[in-house]
């Protein structure tokens, strides 16, 4: 084979050239401190590291996603502790102004405060998350959810909503989203009046000082089960000895007898001050309520109390009843009576307006305890992919620092040897 000078210039750059390449990739793989500069170092690792990449920043996206619901839920169980607070502070009030030595101006006073606390309730109720948009009124976050006032409850009006029953979510891991507000129709409107089964009540006309409580359900699935829900305790006072008629106010019968009420006067039942009036009979006609009220003071002859299965009734009219009660005037027996009713009313319907949103803020702090397992699913995940790529992409310094002090031997090897054999030369001897 014949070699001529071009060829042996030709060759000897070539080789040079490449060392000089493989030099570049070496101190470009040391300075970025990556292994795979261009797919094609390892098209295999490539592909995987991409994989892995677009997983890690799915993670990161929801986490983002839990970091923003931990906010809104941190958001929403302030305001409900703010609510409970309230309420709380209502309650004491309350029982403050069944005391029936208070004076009318005390009552005034008490009730003075009570307007200002249902303020702050409405405050609350129309809160606003850090991007503006209303916690408690569903999908319409823009929408001021509640309107109204004290009065216009007092004066038949209950309080308006104006938002939905929808409840905002955030999707915080590929099969999970996560509730990060309540409507506020569950949190300040929906609530049970009475024992939670049945609520009691006084008749308008009552001349008496009788005053009923709320009642207990000691076997639920007997009340479920009743087909006669509404009852009216009537009272026969005669020769100084009050009795008693449970009365079915649906068909006009006596439970008691099962005929047309009142029931004759042998068949009622004796009436003792703060003895539990029970809610069921064994002996024909039986039946069954469940539960039992209690009524203290002393009825007069005609008068009559309610029981009915409980309803919705917002805090709002809760409060506004309780104030209506306080601003009332009273002086009579039966006037008093009628007040001691309202308060009691007011006390129990408070209780359970405070364990409704007692009930949401341990739903809110359920979630906040998923979103804090799945933060930390999220971070160990993260972590996994991290090492997958180090794995993947990350430089072998030892290994690349000797390459490129071997590349770098050869290299000067190349171009001496290139200049011995460049001398090489038929001048060179003339």
């Amino acid at each position: 084979m014949r070699v001529s000078s071009g060829m042996i210039f030709d060759a000897g750059i070539s080789g040079m050239n490449r060392q000089t390449a493989s030099l570049l990739h070496s101190q470009q793989q040391l300075s970025s401190g990556q292994r795979i500069l261009r797919p094609s170092d390892d098209p295999v690792a490539a592909a995987r590291a991409l994989e892995v990449t677009q997983a890690s920043d799915v993670v990161a996206r929801f986490k983002q996603n839990q970091d923003a619901a931990t906010s809104a839920l941190g958001i929403e169980e302030a305001q409900l502790t703010g609510a409970g607070d309230v309420l709380a502070r209502a309650r004491e009030l309350a029982i403050k102004g069944g005391n029936t030595t208070l004076s009318a101006t005390g009552r005034k006073a008490i009730a003075t405060e009570l307007r200002a606390s249902f303020d702050q309730l409405l405050g609350i109720a129309n809160a606003t998350d850090g991007d503006g948009q209303h916690i408690f009124a569903g999908f319409m976050g823009a929408t001021t959810p509640f309107s109204g006032a004290v009065d216009n409850i007092l004066a038949g009006n209950e309080i308006l909503y104006q938002g939905d029953d929808g409840q905002r979510k955030l999707q915080v891991s590929p099969g999970s989203s996560v509730p990060v507000a309540d409507s506020g129709s569950d949190v300040f409107q929906r609530i049970r009046n009475g024992n939670g089964y049945f609520a009691t009540d006084y008749a308008a006309g009552n001349t008496g000082t009788g005053i009923i409580t709320s009642g207990t359900v000691t076997n639920p699935a007997a009340w479920a089960a009743a087909s006669t829900k509404n009852v009216a305790v009537q009272f026969t006072v005669a020769a100084g000895i009050t009795t008693y008629d449970l009365v079915d106010t649906v068909s006009g019968n006596s439970l008691l007898t099962g005929g047309a009420a009142p029931a004759p006067a042998a068949s009622q039942r004796t009436f003792q001050s703060g003895q539990a009036i029970v809610l069921s009979q064994a002996s024909p006609p039986a039946f069954d309520l469940g539960g039992s009220v209690t009524i203290n003071g002393a009825p007069a002859n005609g008068d009559s109390f309610s029981i009915a299965p409980s309803t919705s009734q917002s805090v709002f009219a809760t409060l506004a009843n309780l104030i209506g009660a306080l601003e009332a005037p009273t002086g009579t027996a039966a006037g008093d009576a009628r007040y001691m009713n309202e308060i009691g009313f007011a006390v129990n319907n408070l209780d359970q307006a405070s364990n409704n949103i007692l009930g949401i803020r341990s739903q809110v702090g359920s979630r906040m305890n998923e979103l804090d397992s799945l933060g930390s699913a999220a971070d160990n995940l993260s972590l996994q992919y991290q090492q997958t790529l180090s794995n993947l992409q990350d430089v072998d310094y030892a290994r690349t620092i000797s390459d490129l002090t071997r590349t770098q031997t050869a290299l000067q090897a190349a171009q001496q040897s290139f200049v011995k054999i460049a001398q090489l030369s038929l001048f060179n001897y003339l």
